[in-house]
């Protein structure tokens, strides 16, 4: 018999904790690979997907990662992959309609309010006060850390609410299942990826020798290690507690570009990535003070 490792609720807080900060590192990933404009918004997505799968299959057949007890869910796999891609493409979508700052704000500040709304109706998960009061701080947060900067447009709106819409989806259904988060994962890439290939294909497929290092790290880190842990996080740890911790993303991509890039940030800023913290704060510490009790 396989033995399985079950997460504490401490743990599966950590493990989506470490996939936001992840996915944080993948922004710097993205503008590298825009600025050398050889792939379009679709094929990069294509590639960290089939990168994230066949990683994720190589280490899993090397017995790193051993698969739950149960069925692997390839159904809810299957659902995942269409909602990833769709994530990822109106997400690239609304930045090109109004900016970067403005489809941040509305792609992620909508996230966790829609995440609560579905996990009370579709989940019964209650909304605790500490999720209240932290949803309030994190998009009070990330509102003043994205700034008022972007072109309002109803067009970049609707493609930024279709992101969040799959987004959060993608996160509810993985809540809702009990099944191996490794092999939804692995399927979800793959599911993914085969949705992206056709719009890949025409928008040019082929990386030059400058964006395969990149490539590999975005398909490595910010993919196949990020959505690992956060599907094993969301066995243990509530919808919108994980839609919240995954809002340290733009912080951490923000200290990025203050470490690596130079840039400086406003007062405004700071402030943001304050509030930010302080919601993850609010969050830790309901998880350790409910342990507890």
């Amino acid at each position: 018999m396989t033995r399985v490792h079950t997460l504490s609720e401490r743990q599966g807080f950590s493990y989506v904790l470490v996939a936001a900060i992840a996915w944080g590192t993948g922004g710097a990933a993205g503008a590298l690979l825009t600025r050398t404009g050889d792939l379009g918004p679709a094929a990069v997505s294509f590639w960290r997907f089939a990168i994230g799968a066949a990683l994720l299959v190589a280490v899993r057949r090397l017995g790193r990662l051993r698969p739950r007890a149960g069925r692997t869910g390839w159904r809810e796999a299957a659902l995942a992959g269409p909602l990833m891609a769709v994530c990822q493409v109106a997400y690239f979508a609304s930045i090109a309609e109004t900016g970067v700052a403005l489809a941040t704000m509305i792609t992620m500040g909508a996230t966790p309010v829609l995440v609560a709304l579905g996990g009370r109706v579709f989940l019964r998960e209650s909304l605790g006060r500490a999720e209240g009061i932290a949803i309030v701080l994190s998009v009070g947060g990330l509102l003043l850390m994205t700034g008022g900067d972007g072109t309002f447009s109803l067009g970049g709106i609707a493609w930024a609410l279709l992101s969040a819409v799959s987004y959060a989806a993608t996160t509810l259904l993985a809540r809702a299942s009990a099944a191996d988060p490794y092999g939804r994962a692995v399927g979800g890439f793959s599911a993914g990826a085969l949705c992206l290939l056709p719009v890949a294909a025409v928008s040019g497929l082929v990386p030059s020798h400058a964006d395969v290092p990149v490539l590999a790290y975005l398909g490595a880190v910010p993919t196949a290690l990020a959505y690992a842990l956060f599907f094993s996080g969301l066995t243990r740890v509530g919808a919108t507690t994980a839609s919240v911790v995954v809002l340290l993303e733009p912080l951490v991509a923000a200290v990025i570009g203050v470490v690596a890039l130079g840039e400086r940030p406003g007062p405004g800023q700071v402030a943001g990535g304050a509030l930010l913290l302080a919601s993850v704060v609010v969050l830790a510490r309901a998880q350790v003070g409910g342990r507890a009790r």
